[in-house]
């Protein structure tokens, strides 16, 4: 009989803080950036070990192991890195004072192997004949990737594109164990974020309200990729 009904009032203060908007913006561009990376170099990893070599199945094999690490061991090996000591952090302050991009290099690692997994899937279903049959009506390489391959793999490229939107989206771990937000919330996403106001600060109310906003991202990239599905059955 004590608590006080406030309605919306925690979603309207989140939104006129200052620290929350920063903390969207770094989810956002930790997701997107880990997305370009991990689609580019994954998609191209795939096509490369796609074709028939003799060591192409040990050095895929290989490249999984970043993948089929746990993140809190992945997340205490770039702790360690990207120290003050060290040679890699020396050369990426050179470029860049953020530390998210530390933490966007870590999480491209793990992720590029999981891209290649379903891609390499994706690729093996596509036929040898259609390359054949484009080849001997003359088109180049270009245009069998543009003209064959990416449409046959359409289905493919957009679950990999979701599922990585999601799991990089919600990501918690690895920020924690690396910066665990800092310095000065520079590499905290909606997750950590939530974590510190609930757990930290004990602000369970605005930290219920974070994770909420997380929730309504994630259901509203799960109702857009539903659609895409359903135009594709059509």
């Amino acid at each position: 009989g004590t608590s006080v009904f406030v309605g919306l009032q925690n979603y309207i203060d989140l939104f006129h803080d200052p620290t929350f908007l920063l903390v969207l913006r770094n989810t956002f561009i930790f997701t997107i950036a880990c997305l370009i990376f991990q689609f580019t170099i994954g998609f191209a990893f795939a096509m490369f070990f796609n074709q028939k070599f003799k060591l192409a199945g040990p050095i895929r094999g290989l490249i999984l192991v970043s993948y089929m690490m746990p993140m809190a061991v992945t997340g205490l090996l770039g702790k360690n890195i990207f120290s003050n000591a060290g040679l890699i952090n020396d050369l990426l302050g050179k470029i860049t004072s953020t530390a998210l991009i530390a933490v966007i290099i870590m999480n491209c690692w793990v992720g590029i192997p999981f891209n290649m997994l379903l891609l390499v899937s994706g690729l093996t279903s596509i036929s040898p004949d259609v390359y054949e049959s484009a080849s001997m009506d003359g088109a180049n390489w270009g245009q069998r990737f543009l003209f064959i391959t990416l449409p046959l793999m359409k289905e493919s490229i957009l679950a990999v594109l979701m599922l990585g939107f999601i799991y990089t989206f919600r990501a918690f771990d690895l920020m924690y164990i690396m910066t665990a937000g800092g310095p000065l919330n520079s590499t905290d996403v909606l997750g950590t974020y939530s974590y510190m106001l609930s757990f930290t600060q004990f602000n369970f109310s605005k930290g219920a309200a974070v994770a909420m906003v997380l929730f309504a991202c994630l259901f509203l990239i799960g109702l857009f990729y539903l659609k895409l599905i359903s135009k594709e059955d059509e």
